[in-house]
């Protein structure tokens, strides 16, 4: 049988599954191949860039051989074993049944990627077929024998190749030919060691498993939510906790860089870093479900990485807190189904994003009403950032979308500004910070009034994406769960029936904001791009605020409909192409739907 060497073209985004060790991650297709994968970390240089171009540029696929004229198999069953991050596929061929086991070890030394084949019945023919390309698929390796083992090594990386099956070289990659029958067990490991140190340690495959498990069943038993939508929920969680980097406590907002949020369109970022933003919503989010471990370590991390200058706070950060992102393209790389440029860095880091004092603040907050442990220095910061913001709060922003246009007054940014010093006012008044209490005060009442004076619509009765503008913004959905004003309040009603009206997709999604098609808008870029989950996870949580339970659980149950087979979510929803878009999976999906799911639950608006 003749075996084609074009092994992979990459799929789409909802077919892949997630594995990592909480220090990076990988994406594990359908069919088997690992088309993404940056070692030693979240936010290295990938080894397989498949995802982003071909082939050419790195995979590791592992199944069942096929022929020259066929596609490669996919899995006819793909899961997650309980609730943990080890993941399951199983072929049915013609000549019997195998299951491939993919996982990554939480890290103890160096990282791995380990894949254990397993034939279940009859005698399955398997092939190997391991392309490793350093530097996002620009750099081939040396590939040769220490020892024994296969080891790629270019500059300081080295990546080590261990199987008890026998592999071969061929075309600048690296094959294994099988067969495995019913009880059989084949192992392979890919393990990261920096180039100029000795080999790391041989694998032990099968009790890396089992800690592997023995992990996550721990972890898992601290959620305190029981709820009709654990599974849910519980899926959720395992993911956020998969993009929080270990070492740290940062929290990555998801593993990829530059899938697109417009299918062959510019709408392409690296989201391999920590959104002061997103990190906050995932510690409330893991607060509210037990875990308050993570949200130690994420205010630990939040303190480290603003100390010296919190003035100057940046909206988001490395994983380990480093400042400078530098954005640039690399020409390279096709870019997913040919959404170019595909980019490392964000230059958006450097943006002015008034929001974000209020996320920083509103989670300092939770961690203080929940109980963690009182920390003098985060208190000091918050004190500092209403200090920041008392001079600050007038001026226009890039606001929470990060438009690249100019800058405006946006609403949301001026509400969570509100919000920040509201919950820094309560603070003080429990004793726990001093501050000038009265005056802040009065810079509460002056930034709600201004808010509500020229950042509503009164013809309309809704409140608007920026003073002055005519454009809604979904971001205002928080305007009644942030406590700004309550939920029976007749304009958030109104905002929330004016959001329903006009920023709805046909399928009951919630966009952004209007974008301008093939002119650029108000974020500056042309183009469209899909419904963004987390906005219509906010309206389902407002419905619910306003009395509509009903329609609240139709929405979120519709909504945990989009999820992938293994429960997971990208950024957005194209609703012309009816498929998930943008990076994956994202923490800003995940985080809104636990927040929902126990918003439903305490209301007892859920089916069943």
């Amino acid at each position: 049988m003749a075996v084609r060497l074009e092994l992979h073209v990459a799929g789409r985004i909802e077919d892949y599954a997630l594995i990592g060790d909480m220090q990076t991650a990988a994406l594990v297709c359908r069919d088997g191949t690992v088309d993404w994968l940056c070692l030693p970390r979240f936010d290295s240089h990938a080894i397989f860039a498949g995802l982003l171009g071909t082939e050419e540029h790195g995979f590791w696929r592992l199944g069942p051989a096929y022929a020259s004229d066929q596609q490669p198999p996919t899995a006819a069953r793909r899961s997650y074993r309980g609730d943990s991050l080890i993941l399951e596929s199983e072929w049915d061929t013609q000549r019997g049944t195998v299951r491939v086991t993919d996982f990554m070890p939480p890290r103890d030394g160096a990282p791995q990627l380990i894949r254990i084949v397993e034939g279940v019945s009859g005698r399955v023919p398997m092939r190997s077929a391991l392309r490793m390309r350093f530097s996002y698929g620009r750099v081939v390796p040396w590939v040769h024998k220490h020892e024994g083992r296969t080891v790629a090594v270019a500059g300081p990386d080295s990546v080590w190749f261990d199987t008890s099956a026998e592999t071969y070289g061929k075309s600048l990659t690296t094959y294994a030919d099988f067969t495995v029958a019913p009880g059989d067990r084949i192992a392979f490991t890919i393990s990261w060691q920096p180039s100029h140190k000795e080999p790391p340690p041989l694998p032990e495959p099968e009790q890396s498993l089992e800690a592997t498990e023995d992990f996550w069943r721990e972890w898992v038993d601290h959620c305190t939510y029981h709820g009709p939508y654990r599974e849910a929920v519980v899926r959720s969680l395992i993911t956020l906790k998969a993009l929080t980097y270990a070492p740290t406590g940062g929290i990555v907002a998801a593993p990829t860089t530059s899938l697109p949020e417009d299918i062959g369109g510019v709408r392409n970022w690296d989201y391999r870093y920590t959104w002061l933003r997103d990190a906050a919503i995932t510690l409330s989010s893991l607060l509210r479900t037990g875990y308050r471990e993570e949200a130690r370590a994420w205010r630990e991390w939040l303190l480290r990485a603003v100390a010296g200058d919190p003035e100057n706070l940046q909206i988001m950060y490395g994983i380990a807190g480093e400042r400078e992102l530098g954005e640039a393209e690399l020409d390279w790389l096709p870019g997913y189904e040919n959404s170019s440029p595909v980019r490392v860095g964000n230059g958006a880091a450097h943006q002015l994003q008034l929001d974000v004092y209020g996320e920083v603040t509103e989670a300092l907050h939770l961690a203080h009403m929940t109980g963690l442990a009182r920390n003098d220095y985060a208190s000091l910061l918050q004190l500092k950032l209403i200090r920041y913001l008392e001079d600050h709060w007038q001026e226009p922003d890039e606001g929470i979308w990060e438009v690249r246009g100019p800058r405006r007054h946006f609403v949301h940014s001026k509400v969570m500004a509100w919000v920040a010093v509201d919950r820094t006012i309560k603070l003080i008044e429990s004793g726990d910070a001093d501050g000038p209490l009265e005056r802040w005060k009065e810079l509460r009442d002056d930034i709600h009034r201004d808010v509500c004076e020229r950042g509503y619509d009164k013809e309309r009765n809704t409140f608007t994406q920026s003073y002055g503008s005519k454009e809604l913004d979904a971001s205002l959905l928080l305007i009644p769960q942030m406590g700004f004003l309550p939920p029976d309040d007749k304009r958030v009603i109104g905002t929330i029936e004016a959001i329903q009206r006009e920023l709805s997709t046909p399928d009951g999604f919630i966009l952004r904001y209007p974008t301008s098609g093939g002119d650029e808008g108000v974020d500056g870029l042309p183009g469209d791009e899909g419904a963004f989950l987390a906005c219509s996870f906010w309206m389902a949580d407002d419905l619910a605020m306003i009395g509509r339970v009903d329609e609240a659980r139709k929405l979120f149950e519709k909504l945990l409909s989009l999820r992938n087979d293994l429960g997971l979510l990208a950024e957005e929803w194209d609703p012309r192409l009816q498929r998930q878009v943008g990076n994956f999976p994202q923490a800003f999906s995940h985080v809104p739907l636990i927040d929902t799911a126990l918003r439903l639950t305490a209301s007892g608006a859920y089916g069943g």
